[in-house]
């Protein structure tokens, strides 16, 4: 047997090893576009006539920064670091439950929930990192890796591509493939992986499963021979939910959808996921709940019965606001003069006759738990 290396196998979309941190941060400091975006959204009013100034003192300050990381660990350290400063800026604190259903010396699949783009998985790392648990790997589409200092960053912090700009059905095939076996490997390999339960985000606030992501994963197992439901079970699969209590981009989502409404369709802006990403990072989110469902280990033999298993965890472990109640125009003894006067702002933010859609997608996690409530 010819033994092939996961270099070799998954080279184009796995994230960076040890060897790999060094060159490519300085990849990073060498790349001007990554530079320039640096002084844009740190200096803005500086960064247009005093950028030939600046610049050469940015990379100064992040070869001086940035010198000893060597390792995945110390990027992760480095990350960490930045994450407990984020949170103290833009939350009002993080809560968690449900991770101590959670073994330290195992791999776990979490599948989540997607709100936001960068902050989901981050939010996941932060509470399995402050509570001992090693970080995972992030999947990724590529969608978002336009730019080669994008790519740089998200493998450089434990992020793997999924490709999907597959040009037919075959490509298509080859490409899940290559997945659905990278992310057994990883999971064999001791290294956990988050990624979220459909592809983009839940515009709407409409959190469920698409079967078509356990068929990925199941990929790989029909490749071994195995069942489905002996191995899906194998995969330790963890639902898992965030809760924000204020979404940063609550407003540029129920504009999509608007759009999308009113005209048909919506293109979006060349970075406009880029500028999604800043915007879910730097801005205020109130609260937020990270819950970590139980791990699956019963699973039926169809997809669909596991996606329905999934959902039902994740809707089990939203965290309610005052706004979620507010937004179903629901009474609760949590909501008082304040809290209105914060909702009214909001839906100010968005065309009037797109105020529905906001309400929609603040009330979902209200609405699902009551709808489970009514089944269970």
């Amino acid at each position: 047997m010819i033994y092939v290396s996961e270099q070799d196998l998954y080279a184009d979309i796995r994230p960076y090893n040890d060897a790999e941190v060094a060159p490519a941060i300085a990849r990073l400091i060498a790349d001007d576009e990554f530079i320039q975006a640096i002084l844009h959204y740190r200096f803005p009013h500086l960064s247009g006539p005093f950028g030939w100034l600046l610049s050469p003192l940015v990379k100064f300050a992040l070869k001086r920064r940035w010198a000893k990381l060597n390792t995945v660990h110390a990027v992760q350290k480095q990350v960490a670091g930045f994450m407990d400063r984020m949170i103290d800026n833009t939350t009002n604190k993080v809560t968690v439950s449900g991770i101590e259903q959670l073994q330290q010396d195992k791999a776990y699949l979490f599948i989540s929930n997607h709100r936001d783009i960068a902050m989901d998985p981050a939010l996941v790392n932060w509470c399995l990192h402050h509570h001992g648990f090693d970080t995972v790997r992030i999947a990724i589409g590529d969608n978002l890796l336009r730019k080669a200092c994008a790519t740089e960053l998200m493998k450089l912090n434990k992020s793997f591509i999924v490709k999907r700009g597959a040009k037919g059905p075959r490509e298509m095939l080859k490409n899940l493939s290559q997945l659905s076996g990278y992310i057994k490997h990883s999971l064999e390999q001791k290294h956990s992986i988050w990624i979220a339960q459909k592809e983009g985000r839940a515009k709407d606030g409409n959190d469920e499963t698409d079967p078509a992501i356990l068929k990925m994963f199941y990929m790989e197992g029909k490749k071994r021979g195995e069942e489905f439901a002996s191995y899906m079970a194998g995969l330790n699969i963890v639902p898992v939910c965030l809760s924000y209590e204020y979404d940063p981009c609550d407003a540029d989502k129920v504009k999509e959808l608007w759009h999308k409404q009113t005209q048909g369709a919506y293109q979006k802006a060349e970075f406009e996921d880029i500028d999604s990403i800043i915007k879910g990072i730097v801005g205020i989110k109130g609260r937020v709940h990270v819950g970590f469902g139980k791990p699956i280990s019963e699973v039926l033999a169809e997809p669909e019965q596991l996606a329905a298993l999934i959902d039902q965890q994740i809707w089990q472990q939203y965290r309610l606001f005052p706004i979620n109640y507010l937004a179903a125009g629901q009474e609760h003894t949590s909501v008082n003069e304040q809290v209105a006067q914060q909702w009214q702002n909001r839906l100010q933010a968005v065309p009037v006759a797109a105020a529905p859609m906001l309400s929609a997608l603040y009330a979902a996690p209200l609405v699902k738990q009551q709808q489970l409530d009514e089944t269970l």
